[in-house]
């Protein structure tokens, strides 16, 4: 459903110093959020293109994957919990920017929103991994 899903996975863990089936954790997941939002700026460029969503879209079921992966020494943290608060948040801005993307107005200011947010989750999840 989510073809290159696992692709976008397989990056991020090989950007984090693992590889398919290495469980890297919070490295893979910064790796992803890092993607992201290059992703996002591709989407706010190029508005009338839905490649990016579609990427954005992938890329987002890769991240959910990732959180599968962290370790339960990475989950104790006190950070980690505001990070799996902030990926709930952001699966539903996610998806009122999915019903919105043919709406220009409503699409970037989902977007915007899905940015700050992501942003906020990488922070958070370098804090887990410092």
């Amino acid at each position: 459903m989510h073809p290159r899903a696992g692709e976008f996975l397989k990056q991020a863990q090989e950007g984090s110093g693992g590889g398919e089936g290495k469980a890297q954790g919070i490295p893979t997941l910064i790796n992803l959020t890092g993607m992201m939002e290059a992703t996002l700026q591709a989407a706010r460029r190029e508005p009338a293109s839905p490649a990016a969503l579609n990427d954005l879209h992938d890329q987002f079921h890769a991240l959910h994957q990732a959180f599968c992966q962290v370790t339960e020494a990475q989950a104790a943290s006190p950070f980690y919990v505001k990070a799996v608060t902030l990926n709930k948040e952001l699966r539903t801005v996610f998806h009122r920017l999915w019903k919105f993307r043919t709406d220009a107005m409503l699409r970037d200011l989902h977007l915007e929103l899905f940015a700050l947010r992501l942003r906020e989750l990488r922070e958070t999840l370098q804090a887990v991994s410092g």
